[in-house]
């Protein structure tokens, strides 16, 4: 089997509301809409994020999210009127910002993401 893409699905109560939080979120509209019911953002080459209408999952969703500059991409997101938590370090040098989506799905921004540790 081969594999060409992950895709990472994020359920929502509100698929119009979600759409433009995670617009926020990624700094720009959606790259696909498929269907009425769930929006895709090509994160990284192959990699996707669905945002998908789940009432019933809707706030148990968890996405990490790994940057390049954990505090600069927490200034940019509140620049966008999102609201990024504190800079949790947690093990061998990597740090944590949580944020939540309007269901309360959890994102975790993660800096100093290394593939070895």
């Amino acid at each position: 089997m081969t594999i060409e893409h992950v895709l990472a699905v994020v359920p929502v109560s509100d698929i119009e509301r979600a759409s433009g939080w995670y617009e926020a979120l990624f700094g720009r509209p959606a790259d696909n809409r498929p269907m009425t019911t769930l929006v895709e953002w090509q994160v990284v080459t192959g990699g996707w994020v669905q945002v998908g209408h789940d009432p019933d999952r809707a706030g148990s969703g968890l996405l990490n999210l790994a940057v390049d500059d954990l505090p600069a991409a927490r200034d940019e997101l509140a620049g966008r009127g999102l609201e990024p938590g504190e800079i949790q370090p947690v093990n061998k040098g990597v740090d944590l910002s949580p944020l939540s989506d309007p269901d309360g799905n959890t994102i975790t921004l993660i800096g100093n993401f290394r593939v070895n540790y």
